[in-house]
């Protein structure tokens, strides 16, 4: 991998850069705000973060357009805050209220935006590639176009052992879909070093397998993360050309909020702090006049405010009504769905 501080951001707009600084502290301030509101049981279910890996989430998003489509994996915070989602819904959602981005039926887990086309979170590993190649089989049914939309289908590094990873890449490539799969690789399946669980630990290289490009980037840096994701949404656009991108970075935490991540050493620990991607890209924005101390610390204090607003957002917005409960399990109504509650009678709540 290279070096962030390497990146040459003299061809860049300034307030291009300063947008994604800003986008990652968000981020940044979010999670952390995010595993304090855990430890305090204000979040309930599993809890994943991004920490680690704000420049990935960034430079991904960077790449998208409007109309694109971004299947996401259960890590997906960032995701959603970059992709223009209000981050007091985010809060909500992940504080199961009714004012969340899944009216409070998702959780951390389960965040969802139409608006944005973000189309989910998914907690069973692997459960989002299927669907994401399903929406870009739509796309390709519809007729291809340099502007039509692209699907992004993010996957965690572990992923790519499962049995829908191959099957999935491999109808894309027979059928031309105009999707790019990106492997976010935090270079831990839990807490499985990579290299333990994949006889081929440069993960990109799977898609050779199905003629399908491939790339490794730096994780840890936004714009060549950005600039590859973007030429190969690029192609899948324009020329119904699948990709398979992988990025590497390192997650800062545990594999969740609970995990300890005892087996990390004293040494890994000291390499992530030195590696951390947010003050490693302030720093190199400063050094190259992008940022002043003042505008950096101005853009943090904004971050940390917004997700205090984002707190008190959640706080507010009440749980959903038990009587809901049923609400929203078909799309249409079925007269078959039984909707009794725990305590009543066999005989009670029949169908809605």
């Amino acid at each position: 991998m290279t070096d962030p501080a390497g990146t040459d951001l003299t061809r860049e707009d300034p307030a291009v850069l300063r947008e994604y600084y800003r986008q990652m502290a968000l981020i940044r301030a979010f999670e952390l705000r995010a595993a304090e509101m855990y430890t305090r049981a204000r979040i309930g279910g599993y809890c994943h973060l991004n920490l680690g890996e704000e420049a990935t989430v960034a430079g991904l998003t960077a790449a998208l357009r409007d109309g694109d489509y971004l299947f996401a994996t259960y890590r997906e915070h960032g995701y959603a805050l970059a992709r223009g989602a209000d981050p007091g819904r985010v809060m909500a959602e992940l504080f199961g209220r009714v004012d969340g981005l899944s009216r409070g039926r998702g959780g951390s887990m389960h965040l969802f935006d139409r608006e944005r086309r973000l189309m989910g979170g998914y907690g069973i590993v692997g459960g989002q590639i299927p669907l994401a190649t399903g929406a870009a089989f739509a796309l390709a049914y519809r007729g291809a176009a340099p502007d039509a939309p692209a699907v992004m289908c993010l996957l965690g590094d572990a992923t790519t052992n499962i049995g829908a990873f191959h099957e999935s890449l491999n109808l894309a490539a027979l059928w031309h879909l105009p999707i790019v799969y990106v492997i976010v690789n935090n270079q831990l399946g839990m807490g499985t070093p990579v290299e333990a669980a994949a006889a081929e630990p440069e993960l990109w290289k799977r898609g050779c397998s199905y003629r399908m490009p491939g790339q490794r980037v730096d994780g840890n840096d936004v714009l060549a993360v950005r600039d590859a994701a973007r030429a190969a949404l690029d192609r899948a656009r324009g020329e119904h050309q699948p990709a398979l991108l992988e990025t590497v970075s390192y997650r800062l935490r545990g594999h969740s909020v609970v995990d300890p991540a005892r087996y990390r050493t004293a040494e890994d620990t000291e390499r992530l702090r030195r590696e951390d991607p947010l003050p490693a890209f302030r720093t190199h924005l400063m050094a190259s006049g992008v940022l002043d101390e003042d505008t950096a610390a101005q853009i943090d204090a904004e971050a940390d405010k917004a997700v205090a607003a984002a707190v008190d957002f959640a706080d507010a917005s009440p749980a959903p009504d038990v009587t809901t409960l049923f609400d929203h399990v078909y799309a249409t109504p079925a007269a078959s769905v039984y909707c009794g509650l725990p305590g009543d009678p066999l005989s009670g709540g029949g169908p809605a």
